[in-house]
C-alpha cells in the first residue's frame, strides 16, 4: 500500500513556505549588487517585467506539475509522462540542480551567520569580507552550522518542523526589513540612493542587463529545478494556481524592492561602491553600520534578517533534496536527513574551501572559484533550461502533458484562472525569449561575442 503524502496544515504555510523558497540570498544578496552593477533603476524594470512575461508563468507551470503527480522531481515525470518518453530525465536534472545550488549557498549561509553573531558579540570593528572568505576554518564551522541547522529541522515531520519554523521567520524577516527600510529613509544619503535605485536609465538597457535580469528572476523564484513543484505536491486543490503564484511572487517582489530601500541609500549616505559586486552587503553594510550611532545594533538586526532569509530558502531547497532521495530510497526523514546532510557537507565544501585550500583551483579558468562554477551551472544554466522543459512539457499534447491536462491542474480551485487566450504566452512567448535570452547569455559570457567580430 503507498504511504499518505505528507501535507502542508495551511494555505498561508503553503505561500509562506513557497515565498521563502523564493526569499533568500537571490533577493537580498545577489539583487542588491546585481542591481548595482547593471545600472540600478533600468536594470530594476526589466527584473519586474522578467517576473511577470517569465517568472509566473513557469511558476504556475511549476506548481501545477507538482500537485498533479503528488510527487517530488525525480518521480514527477514518471507519473505524467506518455509511455517512451524521456521528460523523466530533466527529474534528476532537477535534483542535481537543487545539490549545486546549496553546494554554494549553503556557504554563503555560513557567512550571514558569521557576520550576525560578530555584530551581535560586538566584535563587528574586525570582520571583513576577504579575510572571512579565505579562512578555511570559518568556513567549514559556519557551513556545518547551516548543514546541521537545516537538516536538523527536516528530522522533524513536515508541519511540525519545515511549516512551523518558516512560518515564524518570515513573519519576522517582513517585519525586521520595514524597520531598516524605515531606518535607511532616515539617512542623508537617502534621495541619491534612492533616485539611482529606482528611476530607469534606458540608455544603460542592453542585451547583458536583459538576460543578467532573466536569470535573477529564476534564481530568485527558484524556478526550473523542481524547488517549487515539490510544494505543489504537498498541497490540496482548494485554490487555483495562478492567484497562489501571483501571492508568492508578490512577497518574494516586495522582499528584493525593500533591500534595495534598506542598501542603497546607506551607501549613498556612506560612499560606498553600489558596483561592489558579492561583497556588497557585507563589507559595504559592514562599514555602513560600523559608522552608525548604534551601528552594532542595527547591524545584529539586519544580519538576523539575512540569517532568516538565507535559512528560508536553504530550508526549502534541502526538503526538496531530502524528497527526492527518500522517494528514490524509501528512506525515513531522520535517516535520510542525516546521510543528505553528511553529503551536502562534503560537496559544499568545495566553495568553503574555494578562496584558501582549494583556491589554486579555477574551474571556468581567470580568477574563478568554485562559488562561480556552482553558480554558473545553477543561474546560467538549469534554471533557465529547467523552466523551458517546463513550458514545453506543459504546453505540448504531442510531446508532453499538454495544455489541456496543465490548465485543468491549473485552474482546479477557487482564485484566479489560466485562460486560453494565454496559451500563446506560456507556449511561444516564454520559450522564444528563454531560447533567445539564453544563448545570448552564454556567448556573452565566454566573450564568444568579441571572438566573432575578430574573425571579421
Amino acid at each position: 500500500m503507498e504511504k499518505q503524502r505528507e501535507r502542508l496544515g495551511s494555505r498561508l504555510g503553503f505561500i509562506l513556505l513557497s515565498a521563502g523558497c523564493a526569499i533568500g540570498c537571490g533577493n537580498v544578496w545577489k539583487f542588491p549588487w546585481m542591481t548595482g552593477q547593471n545600472g540600478g533603476g533600468s536594470f530594476v524594470l526589466i527584473y519586474i517585467l522578467c517576473l511577470i512575461i517569465l517568472g509566473l508563468p513557469v511558476m504556475i507551470m511549476e506548481f501545477s506539475l507538482g500537485r498533479a503527480s503528488q510527487a517530488s522531481p525525480v518521480r514527477m515525470y514518471q507519473k505524467l509522462e506518455k509511455p517512451k518518453q524521456k521528460w523523466h530525465l530533466h527529474g534528476y536534472a532537477a535534483l542535481a540542480g537543487n545539490v549545486c545550488l546549496m553546494a554554494f549557498y549553503s556557504v554563503v549561509t555560513g557567512w550571514m551567520i558569521n557576520y550576525f553573531i560578530k555584530f551581535l558579540t560586538g566584535n563587528n570593528q574586525e570582520i571583513g569580507f576577504v579575510p572571512m572568505i579565505t579562512d578555511p576554518k570559518v568556513n567549514v564551522i559556519f557551513l556545518a552550522v547551516t548543514v546541521v541547522l537545516g537538516f536538523g529541522i527536516l528530522c522533524f515531520n513536515l508541519q511540525g518542523g519545515l511549516e512551523r519554523v518558516t512560518k515564524y521567520m518570515m513573519v519576522i524577516l517582513l517585519l525586521l526589513m520595514i524597520v531598516l527600510a524605515v531606518r535607511s529613509a532616515t539617512l542623508s544619503g537617502a534621495k541619491e540612493g534612492l533616485s539611482f535605485y529606482l528611476l530607469p536609465d534606458f540608455g544603460k538597457i542592453n542585451g547583458k542587463v536583459i538576460v543578467a535580469a532573466m536569470n535573477q528572476a529564476f534564481f530568485t523564484l527558484s524556478l526550473g529545478i523542481g524547488s517549487m513543484a515539490i510544494f505543489g505536491s504537498y498541497i490540496n486543490k482548494e485554490r487555483s494556481l495562478m492567484g497562489e503564484s501571483i501571492n508568492v511572487i508578490a512577497i518574494d517582489t516586495f522582499v528584493a524592492l525593500v533591500a534595495g530601500f534598506i542598501i542603497f541609500p546607506a551607501c549613498y549616505t556612506y560612499k560606498v561602491e553600489v558596483n561592489a559586486g558579492p561583497s556588497l552587503l557585507f563589507d559595504t553594510m559592514a562599514t555602513v553600520f560600523n559608522n552608525m550611532q548604534g551601528g552594532r545594533w542595527w547591524g545584529a538586526l539586519f544580519f538576523l534578517f539575512m540569517v532568516f532569509a538565507a535559512l528560508s530558502t536553504a530550508l526549502a531547497v534541502f526538503e526538496n533534496i531530502l524528497a527526492c532521495v527518500r522517494e528514490l530510497t524509501g528512506w525515513s526523514r531522520p535517516k535520510g536527513c542525516i546521510i543528505c546532510g553528511i553529503g551536502m557537507f562534503l560537496i559544499s565544501l568545495t566553495t568553503a574551501l574555494g578562496y584558501s585550500t582549494l583556491g589554486n583551483i579555477h574551474p571556468l579558468g581567470g580568477e574563478t572559484a568554485f562559488l562561480d562554477f556552482w553558480d554558473f551551472i545553477v543561474s546560467t544554466n538549469l534554471l533557465p533550461i529547467g523552466s523551458l522543459c517546463f513550458a514545453i512539457f506543459c504546453c505540448s499534447k504531442r510531446y508532453g502533458w499538454g495544455w489541456d491536462n496543465f490548465i485543468a491542474e491549473a485552474n482546479a480551485g477557487k482564485g484566479l484562472k489560466v485562460k486560453n487566450w494565454m496559451k500563446p504566452i506560456f507556449m511561444i512567448v516564454v520559450p522564444i525569449i528563454i531560447i533567445f535570452l539564453y544563448v545570448y547569455g552564454l556567448l556573452d559570457y565566454f566573450s564568444l561575442f568579441d571572438k566573432i567580430k575578430e574573425l571579421f
